[in-house]
């Protein structure tokens, strides 16, 4: 009896022992969360060129109108209406861009709409001269990029400067009469362009300041 109890209490020493001997794991420091770190996001701003390209695709709306283009015509005679049909009336150009003697723009064309008659009407009636045609010679209306290098082109667009252009879409007699373009001859009102005259005044403001870019 006393030697099984002396067996035991050697096998208890050992086994003591042996956990006093068997490394312990490290404790693992408590991980800190990081703190929010901040990202700052900041918007992207359109480049000048970019803004003025988006600025000239809202002129080209308008230089492209009826209201516009049918004065700005490539061909020898005048054009009418929203689908832009040929003058009445054999109506032509002329030397001058004005028609010909017994037949010119002043004729029935006087200094403000004749809405009784329908008959528009504006200071100095007349065709924008061919070098300023924005349209092909098959009728059809020149490209973003082709009618901006027309309009900048100095030795087409009577020699205005991106500030001279500017004052002439503000000012000009002809280009306000587009939003002022009175009653057809069955009463209802002329189509205006799609942009109001402050806001085509502020795109050609903005296109101008970027430098005039072209696409």
């Amino acid at each position: 009896m006393l030697r099984a109890v002396a067996s035991a209490a050697i096998l208890i020493l050992a086994l003591t022992a042996q956990a006093s001997t068997t490394p312990r794991p490290a404790r693992l420091a408590a991980i800190e969360p990081a703190g929010p770190s901040t990202i700052t996001l900041r918007a992207s701003s359109p480049s000048p060129q970019g803004d003025g390209l988006a600025a000239w695709q809202s002129i080209y709306s308008v230089l492209t109108h009826p209201r516009c283009l049918n004065c700005h015509t490539s061909t020898s005679y005048p054009q009418q209406g929203d689908d832009r049909h040929r003058h009445l009336f054999n109506v032509v150009r002329g030397p001058h861009g004005m028609g010909v003697p017994g037949l010119v723009c002043a004729t029935c064309h006087q200094r403000a709409n004749a809405d009784s008659t329908g008959v528009p009407g504006g200071p100095g009636w007349h065709l924008a001269p061919l070098s300023m045609a924005w349209q092909d010679a098959s009728d059809r209306a020149m490209s973003a990029g082709e009618l901006c290098r027309a309009l900048t082109d100095r030795a087409k667009n009577g020699g205005m400067s991106g500030a001279a252009l500017l004052s002439h879409h503000e000012k000009a007699a002809l280009v306000l009469w587009a939003w002022q373009a009175g009653l057809r001859e069955d009463g209802t009102a002329r189509t205006p362009p799609p942009l109001t005259h402050d806001q085509f005044v502020d795109a050609t403001r903005r296109w101008v300041a970027a430098g005039m870019p072209c696409p």
